[in-house]
């Protein structure tokens, strides 16, 4: 039996949607019929490949080279996709980074350049999508956090401190944006076979997978997954909700 989602016809926009979680993400929905805009800040190669491949499969895929960090970038590139196609239907805050280290080796850098994308990144985007939103009375907004979001890790204060932001910053969306009939979810995964991931998991090798119940990392389709899901009509009745994707990761 084929389900029909509800996304066909939608119009998305992906943050960070050039690689790993993000591309996955961006493939998926345009599979399922959306008009996906993905933003990219500095690759524009993998870029061009992403829209490339999937128009060439016949799927709706665009993108905008944005730096989530810069607020009047963001609202500029929004406006420019609501514009285009009409309205904005649905809003993936996937773009992120990591630059873990032990708190008292971090530098300046290493806490601003976390918190400004990861957190402000995602109030520069929403805040920009959301009047788009509000003017239809309609709207799903699914913010990418992390399992480092609740449970503690060495070397991740700064990625940590961002991602249980972004949990925060999920649940009190969700009841401010209710009465108008949007919903906001977050998606929290584990330890992911991506390009970012990589360091962490050469450096932490079997101590990370003994923690991991299912014994393996996780795919980035296996994120996109979820996403799908919590853009779905199926997931109509559910907002304010973080959901776990890692493996059944657990705490040492």
């Amino acid at each position: 039996m084929e389900l029909d989602a509800g996304l066909a016809g939608k119009v998305a926009i992906v943050t960070g949607g050039s690689r790993g979680i993000g591309r996955a993400i961006v493939e998926l929905l345009a599979a399922e019929g959306a008009d996906v805009t993905f933003f990219f800040r500095d690759n524009a190669d993998a870029a061009r490949t992403v829209v490339a491949t999937n128009r060439a499969a016949g799927r709706k895929v665009s993108s905008e080279q944005v730096d989530v960090r810069d607020s009047k970038a963001c609202a500029a590139a929004v406006e420019r996709v609501a514009e285009g196609k009409g309205r904005v239907d649905l809003l993936v805050n996937n773009a992120g980074i990591i630059r873990d280290n032990p708190l008292s080796a971090m530098d300046d850098d290493d806490v601003a350049l976390v918190l400004e994308t990861n957190v402000g990144g995602v109030f520069n985007v929403t805040r920009a999508v959301v009047p788009h939103m509000i003017m239809r009375r309609s709207g799903k907004i699914i913010n990418l956090s992390s399992v480092a979001g609740e449970k503690g890790g060495r070397g991740q204060t700064n990625y940590a401190a961002s991602k249980g932001a972004i949990n925060a910053f999920t649940r009190s969306l969700a009841v401010e944006l209710a009465p108008r009939k949007i919903t906001v979810n977050g998606v929290a995964p584990g330890v992911i076979e991506t390009e970012m991931s990589q360091a962490v998991r050469d450096l932490a090798g079997e101590s990370v997978m003994s923690r991991i119940l299912l014994r393996r990392y996780g795919k980035p389709e296996e994120i996109a997954h979820a996403v799908w899901f919590l853009a779905s009509r199926y997931a109509d009745y559910i907002t304010g909700q973080i959901i776990a994707v890692d493996g059944g990761f657990k705490m040492e």
